[in-house]
């Protein structure tokens, strides 16, 4: 009897792990969603707006960059 009280402490580890790991993965189980209804009611992924939004942002600020400025040159000492 005496060993078994040894290897309770040495068996909870694992087994409460495991429980805990169950319970886990039980809540975070999501109900099926409407595929059509898009992502969170808007038509396209507002993530992907925002990529294309940047993205158009970084081409005029390079058309500014290779652009020919009217602002005089540096002078050089």
């Amino acid at each position: 009897m005496s060993q078994f009280l040894y290897a309770l402490p040495a068996l909870a580890c694992p087994v409460g792990m495991g429980a805990m790991m169950w319970f886990m993965m039980k809540g975070n189980r999501q109900p099926a969603q409407d595929k059509t209804a898009g992502h969170a009611g808007f038509t396209t992924d507002p993530r992907e707006q925002e990529v294309d939004a940047l993205r158009k942002e970084i081409n005029d600020l390079r058309g500014r960059v290779d652009s020919p400025s009217d602002a005089p040159a540096e002078r050089t000492r």
